[in-house]
């Protein structure tokens, strides 16, 4: 757990401290987006653009310990940004031309993985995300409601279906 000083440091505008800040959540931010969005690239970027809005806004953040929800709640807005954008260019792009929006993997991924990430790449954006914030990274069913923004009903049946569709699939 982050300490609760550095957060305090960290909206006081201490630069070392949100360096700290930005060392301890990057890799579950970029874990988070990679699953989210399906690209290396893509994920990157969605990752810096959280932190350069977390850095402007660090001062408006009310409760230190909260800052896990917050980060992550700004990367899924920056997502859905992206999922946006995937969407308008399918729309303008004859889907024969467009390029595999996957990156290839950097390391040499077991057959689980492999089909467990396809599975994924099955559900819709949406779902997906839900699926991640909730089996990857832990989330409570209401804190990704808060989170995303959604009714608590809404989150929870999207990932009991979610959940369903990937079971089947990964049986199969």
């Amino acid at each position: 757990m982050l300490d609760a000083a550095i957060v305090r440091a960290a909206k006081q505008g201490d630069r070392e401290s949100f360096a700290q800040v930005y060392e301890y959540f990057a890799p579950e931010l970029y874990r988070t987006a990679l699953f989210t969005l399906g690209n290396e690239t893509d994920a990157q970027d969605a990752v810096s653009e959280t932190f350069l809005e977390a850095y402007k806004g660090i001062r408006n953040l009310r409760d230190e310990n909260s800052i896990r929800r917050w980060m992550l709640t700004i990367l899924s807005a920056r997502c859905k940004r992206h999922i946006a954008d995937y969407i308008r260019q399918r729309k303008t792009t004859d889907i024969d031309e467009m390029t595999d929006l996957s990156a290839p993997p950097s390391a040499e991924p077991n057959a689980d993985c492999i089909s467990a990430r396809e599975a994924l790449d099955t559900l819709a954006p949406d779902e997906r995300q839900i699926v991640v914030l909730s089996a990857v990274m832990g989330y409570k069913t209401r804190e990704i409601a808060e989170m995303l923004e959604l009714p608590h009903g809404t989150v929870s049946s999207k990932l009991y279906r979610s959940l369903k569709k990937l079971r089947v699939i990964l049986e199969s």
